[in-house]
């Protein structure tokens, strides 16, 4: 690597003891002080508040953006996201060769269907909020590869990005010649992820699983609090086909001694969970039981929360996200963090409210429910899969009053695109049936054929092109005065998503 990491250093203590020792030592003293005593002396040293933007655009200078070029085709040129040897034995070689840097810091381990991304910008908002100096590893990205590693709640520079990867890419290779199968590209990212923050030092990982939770390649963390988001059908060719059988693979997470923040299941999932965490002696906190959404208005820009958390009640709370959802992924967030923090069992306390205040307000989460345009409005939001779909839904018809919606979809090839259909069918006027870049995309024809069964012949245009189907979009949101409050909504998959973001200018 470019730099000894911290555990390599003789002279350096552990950071995990480090960290243990200041969380006990500030816990003795005054309560609103313990938390920023347990935080980051790092960040004070080596930066400030997050910055910059949520998505960024390509590099400015020339010979950066070709060398992160470079980087995209090498990684391209291995096993998708989508092609999977369930075993972590490659990742687990890799970690060992590296000297096992996902080992030099305390992490939250987020498995789940939906609103994994989301729940790890908001714990990432709040860690930062204590001053803690953090990593998050979410995917897939919006825009640009570099959005997947974040530190202190911006993603990695480009030339980090790239430093990054030849740093790991001879031991990459030293890992792949003692395979049957090369490391793929969410293994080698993953590797890349845990080595960066080893490297930074972060004092704490907010890692979301690729896919699944117990052979995913994150999962050779081991994690002092488990996040579960909402389980629903995706991924059923690897994952199983009922919730149950997709919660048995993600209680792969719940490692010995942990703490479980179990959002609202379904019944069958959430016993699989339940049953895990009593064989590996986890604590349990459930959405609903012992943390919640106890209060939620509608405001300018977002809505105003009230939530209740392992240590109490935090009222006047601002999320400048949209829809139900997001409100239980803020009240899933704030639960881990203070687990993560020992408060419910270790301590009876709650976290400073105006540092979880300024934390909430400031989160970002790109792509979900995000407004990119106005005269007309358009939104876009990443849902890709039904239960997805009902969550943007329910959660354009609560903050928009459109008059009229359009629906520009494209999906990729191996979701269920009549379910997600079906779920977008009460809130769409009419749809514009589309394909990303990507070979994933589903053909648009065979897309529009299923449309036109849900829809009807007459609420469906095919427009292959993207940006074809946007401006067909645009032009029926404003093609008649009386629809003046019509909108647009650009959903179906994140790629979808992103490319729609880049011809809109957003890049």
């Amino acid at each position: 690597m470019s730099e000894p990491r911290p555990s390599d250093r003789h002279d350096a203590p552990d950071p995990d003891d480090t960290f243990e020792e200041i969380v006990d030592e500030a816990t003795q003293r005054d309560p609103d002080l313990a938390v920023i005593e347990a935080g980051s002396r790092t960040l004070r040293a080596h930066s400030g508040q997050p910055q910059g933007e949520a998505v960024p655009a390509r590099p400015a200078d020339p010979e950066t953006d070709k060398a992160l070029r470079a980087v995209e085709q090498e990684l391209a040129g291995r096993w998708g996201e989508t092609k999977l040897e369930p075993s972590v034995t490659r990742i687990a070689a890799l970690m060992d060769v590296l000297g096992e840097p996902q080992r030099a810091y305390p992490s939250i381990h987020i498995t789940g269907t939906n609103g994994k991304t989301s729940t790890a910008r908001m714990i990432e908002a709040l860690l930062n909020a204590f001053e803690l100096r953090t990593g998050r590893y979410t995917s897939p990205h919006v825009q640009s590869i570099t959005e997947r590693i974040s530190l202190d709640g911006s993603p990695i520079e480009p030339e980090r990005f790239i430093e990054t990867y030849e740093d790991v890419k001879p031991y990459v290779e030293m890992v792949d010649a003692q395979q049957p199968y090369r490391l793929s590209f969410f293994e080698v990212l993953t590797g890349m992820a845990y080595a960066a923050f080893a490297d930074a030092p972060v004092d704490v990982a907010v890692v979301e699983v690729g896919m699944g939770g117990t052979w995913d390649a994150t999962n050779v963390i081991d994690s002092t609090v488990a996040v579960v988001t909402p389980i629903s059908l995706d991924h059923t060719d690897r994952l199983g086909t009922t919730p149950a059988e997709i919660a048995g693979e993600k209680s792969g997470v719940i490692k010995q001694g942990a703490t479980v923040i179990l959002a609202q299941q379904p019944v069958d999932a959430a016993q699989v969970m339940l049953k895990k965490a009593v064989e590996v002696d986890a604590t349990v906190a459930r959405e609903g039981m012992e943390f919640g959404v106890t209060s939620r208005e509608i405001a300018v820009g977002g809505q105003l929360l009230t939530l209740r958390g392992l240590g109490g009640e935090y009222t006047d709370i601002f999320l400048p996200l949209y829809g139900a959802h997001q409100a239980h992924n803020a009240a899933v967030a704030l639960s881990a963090v203070e687990a993560f923090f020992g408060i419910g069992a270790e301590q009876a306390r709650s976290l400073d409210i105006d540092a979880i205040r300024k934390a909430f307000a400031s989160v970002l989460s790109p792509g979900r429910l995000e407004v990119v345009r106005s005269s007309p409005t358009v939104v876009l939001d990443a849902a890709h899969n039904p239960a997805g779909a009902k969550a943007a839904a329910d959660g354009v018809s609560e903050a928009f009053s459109f008059s009229r919606l359009i629906g520009v979809v494209g999906t990729s090839g191996d979701k269920d695109a009549r379910g997600l259909l079906e779920a977008f069918e009460p809130i769409f006027a009419e749809i514009v049936v589309t394909q990303n870049s990507t070979a994933r995309a589903m053909d648009a024809d065979a897309l529009a054929a299923i449309a036109v069964e849900v829809f009807g012949d007459d609420r469906v245009q095919v427009e292959p092109r993207l940006d074809d189907a946007l401006e067909a979009a645009i032009t029926l949101a404003e093609e008649e005065d009386e629809y003046a409050g019509a909108g647009v909504l650009v959903t179906g998959s994140v790629i979808t998503v992103g490319e729609a973001r880049l011809l809109l200018g957003r890049g």
